[in-house]
């Protein structure tokens, strides 16, 4: 299938793992060029340079901190001054944050939303702009299926993806009639290093008639008992949805939240 993106640019951030990095590779793969932001600038340059090589795609590594305000219109100007604009946004960047609403601190709630909530908004403010003069623009905001079914155990990772899922549909219905259609991705569980090991050792603790299990044959395990399809995702699944969303080929989806669990109705 061709997505029709071909010299599109798309930022993607939190892009040096993980989903955003299959992300990142799956728009490459499509033609795009790529602009990837992380934190750390060795992890980035590493990522960029691995990401070009497997795609053939041009790659811009951006070092940079998604709950700095200032950093979201530092990352949209680099990616416009290498490639000349901006088309498709992921809004990728972050993590899971464990604790109930009793046990969470006033800090917690300020470091998440920073870094999940007002990055997103600042990442979005600053490329819909560049999406408005092309009059072509496809934003993807990465939610979790909590925000949707919350978890008690996931508080405030939860309350802060219901916030993303509304303001996709807000932001949606914002910039509609200017081409730039706009939906997010409830995630359930799907299996990176970060996910893996903190739910591998968790999983040992509370199942230790599983002890003699290799990781991936307990990985399997869980996946059969808690995910209605028998198996947790990869990045590679949310990947290539984003890239459909990020599409010429999507021209009808817009303000959706677009459940990608597995058909679990609650993050584990």
């Amino acid at each position: 299938m061709d997505l029709g993106i071909k010299d599109k640019v798309a930022v993607v951030t939190g892009g040096s793992t993980g989903i955003g990095n299959a992300t990142a590779r799956e728009l490459g793969e499509n033609g795009a060029k790529i602009v990837i932001t992380a934190r750390g600038r060795d992890r980035l340059d590493a990522a960029a340079g691995v990401l070009q090589d497997a795609t053939g795609a041009e790659v811009l590594g951006v070092a940079a901190d998604v709950s700095a305000p200032d950093d979201a219109d530092r990352v949209i100007s680099a990616a416009a001054d290498a490639f000349g604009s901006v088309d498709i946004l992921v809004n990728n960047a972050g993590r899971a944050h464990a604790g109930g609403v009793l046990q969470t601190t006033d800090e917690d709630w300020r470091d998440m939303t920073g870094t999940k909530l007002l990055g997103m908004i600042h990442f979005c403010q600053a490329a819909v702009p560049h999406m408005r003069k092309n009059g072509w623009g496809r934003i993807v905001n990465m939610s979790s299926v909590g925000g949707i079914y919350p978890n008690p155990k996931l508080s405030i990772s939860h309350a802060l993806s219901a916030g993303i899922n509304n303001l996709t549909k807000s932001l949606a219905l914002e910039v509609a009639t200017d081409g730039i259609l706009v939906n997010a991705i409830g995630i359930g569980a799907v299996i990176t290093d970060n996910w893996a090991n903190n739910m591998i050792p968790k999983a040992r603790e509370t199942h230790p008639d599983w002890a003699d299990l290799s990781d991936d044959d307990l990985v399997a395990r869980l996946g059969a008992a808690m995910t209605p399809v028998g198996h947790f995702g990869k990045p590679e699944d949310i990947a290539a949805l984003a890239a459909f969303l990020a599409s010429g080929r999507n021209r009808f989806v817009t303000g959706a939240t677009v459940e990608a669990s597995g058909g679990a109705d609650r993050f584990i």
